[in-house]
C-alpha cells in the first residue's frame, strides 16, 4: 500500500475520532451549564473545555476573554480553529475521498453525505437545542463509521492503519481529560464531596465510560477508582492501557511479528509506554504525581505519533497538533 494512502487512512480515522471526542466534551458541558448557577465556575469550566479540546492557546490568540457563545462557536464551526468540529469533518472527508478504493463505499457515502448536509445547514442559527442536536449528530456519525469499519472491512493493512489512528487519538484524549480534571481537583483542595463527585462524573461522561464504570463500582465515585479504570483497565476500549495494548498488537501484525531496523524505535517507545503504565501505582500516588504521569504519557503519545509517521513515511499535517 502506498504511503500516501496509509497517511490518508490514518488521518481520516484520527479526525473522525477527534470529532466524536470533542462533540461529546462540548455536549456534556452544555448539559452541566443548565445545571449550574455559578457564573464564575462556568467560566472556569469553559477554559478547561478549551484545554481538553486542544484549542486554548489558539483561542486566546484571537480573543481577549472568555465568552460562552464565542467558545461554542470556536469549538464547533470556526475555520480558524484547527481542532474545531467542522475542520475535523472536513479533514476526515478529504482523507476518505483520497482512499475510496481502500475503504467500504458505505463509509465514504456516510462521511460525504454528513459533510454536505452540515455544510447546507451552516447558515441556520445555532440555538442551544440546535447545537446539542449538531453534537449528537456528530457522535452518531462517528459511531456509525466505527460500525461500518468493524462489520465490513477485512483485517488487512488499510484496516490496521485506521485502527492505529483511532487508538492513538483516543489514548491521548483520555490522558488530556484526566490531566485537566486532576489539575481542577488540585486547585480546589477544599472542595466538598459533592463537587468532587461532579468532577469525576464529568470525566466518565466525557469518555462515555459512566455505564461501564458504575457496573464495576456501584455506587461509588472514588477518584482513584475512576483513574484506575480509565488508565489501567485492559477491557474498557477507551482506557489508556487498552489503547496502548492494541496499538502495539496492531503494529506487530503490520510487521508480521518482526522488529526491523526501521520499526525498532517505534516498538521501543510502545514497550516503554506499556512498562510505564504497568509500574504506575495509582492508588498510592498523589494528585501531583498522577499529573506528572499523565504529562509524560501525553508526550509519549506525541512521540509515538511522530515516530509512527516517520516509520511509515506518513505526513504530519499542520492540523495534527493536539
Amino acid at each position: 500500500m502506498l504511503s500516501r494512502v496509509a497517511d490518508s487512512l490514518y488521518w481520516m480515522s484520527r479526525n473522525i475520532e477527534r470529532s466524536e471526542n470533542n462533540a461529546r466534551i462540548l455536549s456534556t458541558q452544555l448539559i452541566h451549564m443548565l445545571e449550574s448557577s455559578d457564573q464564575r465556575v462556568m467560566d472556569r469550566d469553559w477554559e478547561e473545555i478549551l484545554e481538553i479540546c486542544a484549542s486554548k492557546e489558539e483561542y486566546y490568540e484571537r480573543y481577549a476573554r472568555l465568552n460562552r457563545d464565542t467558545v461554542i462557536q470556536y469549538i464547533t464551526l470556526s475555520p480558524a480553529n484547527p481542532n474545531s468540529l467542522q475542520n475535523s469533518i472536513v479533514y476526515a472527508r478529504e482523507n476518505a475521498k483520497a482512499t475510496r478504493d481502500h475503504i467500504p463505499d458505505g463509509l465514504w457515502q456516510l462521511i460525504n453525505r454528513f459533510y454536505l448536509d452540515k455544510n447546507a445547514q451552516q447558515d441556520q442559527p445555532m440555538t442551544p437545542q440546535a447545537t446539542q442536536n449538531h453534537l449528537k449528530d456528530i457522535i452518531q456519525m462517528s459511531m456509525t463509521c466505527q460500525g461500518i469499519i468493524e462489520s465490513t472491512m477485512t483485517r488487512g493493512t488499510p484496516y490496521t492503519f485506521i485502527k492505529i489512528g483511532k487508538w492513538i487519538e483516543r489514548a491521548e484524549k483520555t490522558a488530556r481529560i484526566l490531566n485537566v480534571i486532576c489539575e481542577k481537583t488540585l486547585k480546589e483542595k477544599n472542595s466538598t464531596d459533592t463537587e468532587n463527585y461532579y468532577h469525576w462524573l464529568t470525566a466518565l461522561q466525557i469518555v462515555n465510560a459512566y455505564d461501564s464504570y458504575i457496573k464495576e463500582h456501584p455506587p461509588t465515585m472514588n477518584p482513584k477508582d475512576v483513574l484506575t479504570f480509565l488508565i489501567e483497565n485492559q477491557n474498557f476500549p477507551r482506557s489508556i492501557r487498552y489503547c496502548v495494548d492494541h496499538i502495539l498488537n496492531a503494529i506487530h501484525n503490520l510487521e508480521s511479528g518482526k522488529i526491523s531496523h526501521y520499526s525498532e524505535d517505534l516498538f521501543k517507545l510502545l514497550a516503554g509506554m506499556q512498562e510505564e503504565i504497568s509500574r504506575t501505582d495509582i492508588m498510592n500516588m498523589s494528585t501531583e504525581e498522577l499529573m506528572a504521569f499523565l504529562d509524560t504519557f501525553q508526550e509519549y503519545c506525541h512521540r509515538i505519533s511522530r515516530t509512527f509517521s516517520e516509520t511509515y513515511y506518513l505526513v504530519e499535517p499542520v492540523h495534527a497538533s493536539h
